[in-house]
């Protein structure tokens, strides 16, 4: 029996996490591969219509979307040999079967006669956009070409796969090889508690008791850079996570290069004269000149405040240490000193106050207050890691909307980072409306032998940030998978995170959560004054350092590759223009950027961070006119956003929430910038 083909008895068809093995998976997509391929035959020998041709093709490989996207979540959060051991072998299989569908000539006729004959008045939005994205997902993926260019398309994906497989694999490797021990307590001066402890348990587990380990893991990297007084301890750890994959046995470098050559070739190939401009027909923006207009625009505000910040800070540590240098691993460790001397505000005192579960209890009160559904957790269905919890999620009406996963704190087999994954998403499979399954990963600070997991702020706004992707996934009320939940255009998928995170630093909201794990005392008012003092603080810093990565994302995918000799040295001459410090020894953050490489999907979109940021800070603003916990705001931005998914234009979905198009205003104001 292959638990990957035969229907889950569990309730809510819940994944046999408890029955799947890695051998299980190339036999079950195989088979699907099989069952995919009768489908096609069956829609190019009917009549083409909607139903014959545009439906039959959405609902053709739903067995293969379920395999992959199993697939697709262990290999990102657990990551065992036998999962590692197919990745690469699985990834060229789907490669080659998308290839033979995109590239086959006659199934591409029957959709374009579909897309040429029907009158897109008498479809709903839900079928319009259906039938636009399927037309175009043939155009864009080489069906127009002659066989010779089809043949090297097919090429150029399959080397595409094989190459992400490879770039991931060395990212996790490499972060998982680092390690460095101290065996001077005295190191450690300036570190909090926890994190000291977390390195003893750290060390202990690794066979180093009465020693402290530090890994490139959040909880282990950040607390080191934000909070060490040792200077060459912080510098050691920053250069090593500025190198991560970047040399050595785990190198990325020529991975890099080969994979934009290849992008470059493929949209050339396509008739697209870069890997911007293909990737930005598909997005809000439309085209390489407005994101490099709007990050311009962006920066040519932010600047002058941030070297102003600049030099309170640089003017902080001579002030302290009498010493004029400053480098890359100073900057963390002295923000954090100067916003305690400005704000009277210590990150660190926040945490007892932020206890993972209580953290976690709080955001499911909001979405019950919000959206009128509630969260139950469960612990009699499979899941793939003792960490995981499974919740169940249901209207107040006790209807069932769908089964969320959780999976918070780090280990070997996970990849840095933290994302969502539909890894069932909502929408019409196998004959009924299915309910999604959605997960979260995240890689939080740990508990230890005497404390609970208690998470940085900035930590619980990842939380609120991932799970506002998981509610775009859970109440999307879509008929079709491909264009429900998350499956909207690219710089509009990150509005339903980012405006959780609004929430965070609302005295209405901590007061819901953040409790003293020990005393059970609500955070005081005087802290939720500072954290919303302490909101902007820094903020033109912040906001250059994402215009940087946005920049250096478009630069790269815009330039002609065979110009880049070296791919660290043409990162090094983007980013010097919103440097603000000098940066001590080598670096390259290409070789780990895992959002523009594989599985995040940003190339030529990470300009979509700052892009959703005007989405939801105009959008914030409606909660604020009438409460954030106001019924009718909330009900609005749950059926005009949450529930539809890719069904219309990102555009005019806003313009159903919110009456209008947003205006930036809002963010530059929350940013201070005006």
């Amino acid at each position: 029996m292959n638990p990957l083909l035969e229907n889950s008895t569990l309730r809510y068809e819940a994944i046999r996490y408890d029955l799947i093995k890695g051998e299980h998976f190339l036999p079950a997509l195989a088979e699907a591969i099989k069952i995919s391929y009768q489908n096609i035959d069956k829609i190019k020998n009917s009549e083409a219509s909607f139903e014959n041709t545009i439906e039959g093709l959405e609902f053709a490989d739903e067995k293969i979307n379920y395999v992959s996207g199993i697939f697709s979540g262990l290999y990102s959060a657990h990551c065992t040999p036998d999962i590692e051991e197919i990745s690469e072998e699985l990834n060229s299989t789907l490669t080659k079967y998308y290839n033979s569908i995109s590239l086959d000539l006659d199934l591409f006729e029957k959709v374009k006669a579909v897309y040429d004959q029907t009158d897109m008045d008498s479809l709903d939005f839900e079928k319009q956009m259906l039938l636009k994205k399927m037309y175009k997902f043939f155009v864009r993926n080489g069906a127009k070409l002659n066989s010779e260019d089809k043949k090297i398309i097919k090429d150029i994906d399959e080397k595409m796969s094989a190459l992400e497989v490879k770039f991931t694999e060395n990212v996790r490797k490499a972060t998982n090889s680092f390690e460095h021990i101290v065996t001077d307590k005295e190191d450690l001066k300036g570190l909090p508690d926890t994190a000291i402890e977390a390195a003893a348990l750290a060390a202990k587990d690794k066979g180093h008791e009465g020693n402290w380990l530090f890994t490139l893991d959040y909880p282990s990297y950040v607390p080191v850079v934000e909070y060490c007084e040792n200077r060459e301890l912080r510098k050691t750890l920053q250069e090593a996570r500025s190198k991560t994959a970047f040399g050595g046995e785990f190198d990325n470098e020529s991975n890099v290069k080969t994979m934009l050559e290849l992008k470059e070739k493929r949209a050339r190939l396509l008739g697209y004269t870069n890997h911007s401009e293909f990737i930005l027909e598909e997005r809000m923006a439309k085209d390489p000149k407005t994101v490099f207009n709007f990050l311009e625009d962006i920066k040519n505000k932010a600047k002058p405040v941030a070297l102003k910040e600049f030099e309170k800070i640089k003017a902080l540590k001579k002030e302290m240490t009498g010493d004029d240098s400053f480098y890359n691993y100073d900057s963390a460790f002295y923000s954090q000193l100067l916003k305690k001397k400005e704000l009277d505000l210590d990150d660190e005192a926040l945490r007892p106050y932020l206890k993972l579960e209580n953290v976690i209890d709080g955001v499911f009160d909001i979405a019950e207050s919000l959206y009128d559904i509630k969260f139950k957790e469960v612990n009699d269905l499979p899941k793939f890691h003792e960490d995981v919890k499974v919740y169940e999620v249901y209207n107040l009406d006790e209807s069932f909307v769908g089964l969320f996963y959780a999976d918070f704190h780090p280990r070997s087999e996970k990849r840095p980072g933290a994302w969502m994954a539909d890894i069932v998403a909502q929408g019409m499979k196998f004959g009924k409306v299915s309910h999604p399954h959605i997960h979260i990963t995240c890689n939080f600070t740990k508990p230890t032998e005497t404390k609970p997991s208690l998470l940085s702020l900035n930590e619980v706004e990842t939380l609120f940030h991932e799970f506002g992707h998981a509610l775009h996934g859970l109440l999307s009320k879509c008929y079709y998978p491909s264009i429900a939940g998350t499956n909207v255009l690219w710089d509009f998928v990150e509005l339903p995170s980012q405006i959780m995170e609004n929430w965070v630093k609302e005295k209405e909201c901590l007061d819901l959560f953040a409790k003293h794990y020990e005393t059970g005392e609500t955070i005081p008012v005087e802290f939720i004054n500072k954290i919303k003092e302490a909101s902007n603080f820094l903020e033109a810093t912040s906001t250059m350092r994402q215009v940087s990565f946005g920049m250096l994302d478009m630069k790269l995918h815009n330039e002609e590759t065979k110009k880049i000799d070296s791919v660290n040295a043409f990162e090094n001459k983007v980013l010097s223009e919103y440097q603000l410090y000098d940066v001590k020894g080598e670096r390259s953050m290409l070789c780990s950027f895992g959002h523009i490489f594989p599985h995040g999907g940003y190339s030529s979109g990470y300009y979509s961070y700052k892009w959703a940021e005007v989405l939801d800070a105009d959008a914030f603003e409606a909660f604020k006119e009438k409460g954030i916990f106001n019924k009718e705001v909330a009900k609005s931005f749950k059926e005009n956003i949450l529930s539809k998914g890719g069904s219309k234009h990102p555009m005019d979905l806003y313009k159903d929430f919110r009456g209008k198009e947003p205006s930036v205003d809002p963010l530059l104001r929350r940013a201070g910038l005006l």
